[in-house]
């Protein structure tokens, strides 16, 4: 987990810095120093200058910096500030370079954001099922029955827009919130997601929501000694029931597992051409010893093109952010709770988890990437937003704000960022050890 994290956010935190560092070059304006996670208190693994800037690593793994000439920042080194403006300082130059030099972490995160979503669907995911190979239409789930959908209706738009993919009727806008139109017995329809709907989805499980007639259930390894061997399973068995319902995803099997600690389950297999009935019993834990996945069924796929991949990476990277957008409203208004919805460091190890496998490695990589544009252009100060506003109100007004203003909404910024740090990093330590 630790190496995971940290890997990734050496990635996140160079290519951030690296955008504010090529537009600084670019504008002329110096950078002194350039460095990945924090030498705090003047600690650091090794340094090396070149030219102008000293480049390093820090110790601190929170972060990184790129320190520009002339420019108030966490640095806070007001004995540079009392010297006559250079040509080269960032202080000097027109409004507009500096709102290009701040925005340019963020571009940089977006940019590498897309590129990464759209090399997880084109090398690991490579092909997916299109909407309209899905003939015989939808299979809803409890989910899908309370907010009015049937099985066998052919979704046909989400919020007026046709789309391609089956599975993005899973995604993030729908569940906050949309409007589904549906083919029914000859005749079309809206259903509409209620903006709470997530809620359910994410306790649940998207998978309790729709699927396919087709779905399968594999089982891809079995535990020793657990009840899943005691019982007759083995590695390629395909579940199609459990307890007399046909299961299709690992979320829906999960929850009837879990509703059957500590008794016995009949599951329906298919393994070759032969059915079985087999019943282990669940443990006290809730778990029978398999390891699992589910597909969409045996639909025709459609490959990934090199150019879909950029356009689905794009939507899906942008709806990355858009459901953090909406995830911080709900924080905002109360109507979610800060202490089970934002992460620290440990809450994000802990979702790259403790294998390594590269796929999902990229896809959180790809995901804190949007995360962090979406948290740096908030207007916050001691933030990229926060010096985006205060650069938009010169641009605005053609009236500099004072340094002296810009250096006490620095320290309001920073003792704001520090608190949340804490908070978080507090409030991670907290559910390690309830859990």
């Amino acid at each position: 987990m630790a190496a995971q994290l940290i890997l990734g956010l050496a990635i996140l935190v160079t290519l951030h810095e690296l955008g504010h560092y090529l537009a600084a070059r670019a504008f002329g304006i110096r950078v002194e120093k350039f460095y990945l996670f924090f030498d705090a208190w003047g600690f650091k693994f090794f340094s090396f200058r070149r030219g102008e800037t000293e480049y390093g690593i820090g110790w601190l793994p929170l972060g990184g910096y790129v320190k520009i000439s002339g420019m108030i920042d966490e640095s806070m080194d007001k004995e540079q500030m009392k010297q006559p403006a250079q040509d080269w300082e960032f202080r000097s130059k027109p409004a507009w370079q500096r709102l290009v030099v701040m925005i340019a972490g963020v571009v940089m995160n977006v940019i590498l954001g897309v590129i990464i979503y759209a090399m997880v669907l084109y090398n690991y995911d490579s092909e997916y099922l299109s909407n309209k190979s899905v003939t015989d239409g939808i299979y809803a789930f409890d989910l899908g029955k309370q907010v009015g959908l049937e099985s066998g209706d052919k979704i046909i738009a989400i919020d007026g827009k046709s789309f391609d993919r089956f599975e993005d009727l899973l995604s993030s806008r729908v569940i906050f919130g949309s409007t589904l139109t549906v083919e029914r017995k000859g005749r079309t329809l809206d259903v509409v997601i209620p903006p709470d709907f997530y809620r359910q989805a994410i306790e649940a499980g998207r998978g309790n929501f729709i699927g396919t007639y087709r779905a399968n259930l594999y089982v891809d390894s079995v535990i020793p000694g657990k009840a899943a061997e005691s019982a007759g399973l083995l590695k390629g068995d395909r579940i199609y029931a459990v307890n007399g319902v046909r299961t299709f995803s690992m979320d829906g099997f999960r929850s009837i597992v879990l509703e059957n600690k500590s008794k016995p389950i009949t599951l329906e297999i298919k393994r070759g051409n032969k059915n079985l009935d087999l019943q282990p019993v669940v443990g006290d834990s809730g778990i029978i010893g398999i390891i699992h996945h589910s597909d969409l069924g045996d639909y025709p796929r459609t490959p990934y093109t090199i150019g879909s991949s950029i356009s689905f990476g794009a939507s899906d990277a942008m709806e990355a952010i858009t459901s953090n957008m909406k995830g911080l409203k709900q924080i905002i208004i109360g109507k979610e709770k800060a202490t089970e919805s934002l992460q620290g460091p440990i809450g994000i190890a802990t979702i790259y988890g403790g294998v390594w496998d590269w796929k999902r490695f990229w896809t959180i990589t790809g995901l804190l990437s949007m995360v962090l544009a979406f948290m740096n252009i908030l207007p916050i100060p001691a933030l990229d937003g926060g010096h985006v506003l205060f650069l938009t109100i010169e641009a605005v007004t053609r009236r500099k704000l004072s340094d002296k203003f810009l250096e006490r909404a620095q320290v309001a910024g920073m003792v704001i960022l520090l608190s949340l740090m804490v908070f978080t990093i507090g409030n991670d330590i907290w559910k390690h050890i309830i859990n």
